[in-house]
């Protein structure tokens, strides 16, 4: 399946007009494809067809488990779990194909997981509730409930509404909040489930279904966008597994993935690089993978297993291959030679999947060791496309722009773009 890639053109050009703008205009922002639309045929080829309406946006698709990430923190569940040190918090983000769930802890993103769950898998006449389509998931799951929904039929509401408590019940079951058949749970990954089991300490919802699980607005008919967006929304606020946590609210629900604009703040790397080939700059929007503390902690002992898992977040969906990102870390204090060797060793560990068949390695150290670091890297990977760069401040859902080498090579200008979500 594709997307009308010239209509959403025309539609982007149209708002411009009706705002009395051009793209030029505008300084910052983010064009970023998620959910169910990020895995049409052509969706790379639609992102570049918006790219130079978008200036200096950050451009992009998001896989399920970075549109995670970013729903968590267009929610501010990120900034609540900082305000609660050592309790996890949850945010499911529910739209019209997917649901996205990210843990986060004391701030920090720690895991992910996506279901294909969400107000558009069945979509209905408004008027006398037709269902003119169904999911292939939605529908294996009313088979086996034996309700008789089919495309082409009126559906009763009653099946409707038995259909949205059971993918409640899935969505808590997902969490670790409820029980159920667990063939039910795994029909509904899109990928993969949270890597670990979590006891949550609060919960927050986003999308386009979060408002009616909060409750506002109340809808004036069962299905008023002719989907199942506010019976489901109804069916997790009612779902008895959501009482097992406390629900909280998000600064955004709807507008979560994406809010207000994008932030862009110009830097120079530390005059300590390597570039193994500068034919390859400029870059631009490279997604950030940035390495926790406590990732880097104990002498590094679990650094290589910990980039080796998060670098999953990266991964095309469907695909072998990962989208070009940045390795960003803090580093050892004025490291010696053997400590930067070991370094580079569990970086090559973590890396080992990405590094078989991506040529472009690019690491951000917060410390000065990027030159050394880096020619330790390029002696290890010929033939690799290297970057090395230090001083520069990153993190998780950040993406960054390399411009040409200045200063004889010495140094190179950096964009960092962050998603910012309502201060």
């Amino acid at each position: 399946s594709v997307i009308d890639a010239g209509e959403v053109r025309r539609l982007v050009e149209a708002e411009y007009r009706r705002v009395g703008l051009e793209p030029k205009d505008l300084a910052a922002g983010a064009v970023i494809i998620t959910g169910e639309t990020a895995r049409k045929d052509n969706s790379e080829a639609v992102l570049r067809s918006l790219s130079d309406l978008a200036g200096d946006f950050v451009v992009a698709t998001a896989g399920s488990d970075l549109e995670s990430i970013i729903a968590g923190r267009g929610a501010g569940t990120d900034l609540l779990s900082r305000k609660a040190p050592g309790r996890p918090l949850a945010n499911l983000d529910i739209g019209g194909g997917t649901a996205n769930a990210a843990v986060f802890l004391d701030g920090r993103p720690e895991d992910t997981s996506c279901l294909d769950i969400g107000g558009r898998q069945i979509i209905l006449e408004p008027n006398d509730l037709t269902v003119t389509y169904m999911a292939p998931k939605v529908a294996a799951l009313a088979g086996r409930m034996n309700l008789p929904l089919r495309e082409g039929r009126r559906a009763a509401l009653a099946d409707l509404e038995a259909v949205c408590r059971r993918l409640a019940e899935i969505l808590a079951q997902a969490l670790d909040l409820g029980d159920g058949p667990a063939e039910d749970l795994r029909l509904f990954y899109t990928a993969h489930p949270l890597k670990r089991r979590w006891t949550l300490c609060g919960l927050t919802f986003s999308g386009g279904v979060a408002d009616y699980i909060y409750g506002d607005p109340a809808p004036a008919s069962p299905c008023p966008h002719g989907d199942l967006g506010a019976l489901l929304g109804r069916a997790v606020r009612v779902c008895p597994a959501f009482d097992r946590v406390e629900i909280m609210r998000p600064r955004e629900t709807i507008r979560a993935t994406v809010v207000g604009a994008g932030a862009n703040t110009v830097e120079i790397s530390g005059s300590t690089i390597a570039i193994s080939d500068a034919a390859v700059l400029p870059l631009k929007n490279l997604p950030i993978l940035k390495l926790t503390d406590e990732d880097e902690a104990d002498g590094g002992l679990h650094f290589s297993s910990r980039l080796a898992e998060k670098i999953g977040w990266f991964k095309e969906e469907g695909e072998d291959h990962y989208q070009n990102l940045a390795v960003a870390f803090r580093g050892p204090q004025n490291p010696s030679f053997e400590e930067v060797r070991r370094l580079r060793d569990r970086l090559l560990a973590g890396l080992d999947d990405y590094l078989r068949v991506n040529e472009l390695l690019v690491v951000l150290a917060d410390r000065d060791l990027a030159k050394s670091l880096g020619h330790a890297l390029i002696n290890a990977l010929p033939g690799k496309k290297i970057i090395s760069l230090d001083t520069v401040r990153v993190e998780n859902g950040d993406y960054i722009d390399i411009g040409l080498p200045l200063a004889g090579g010495r140094v190179v200008p950096v964009v960092v773009k962050t998603l910012f979500f309502g201060q």
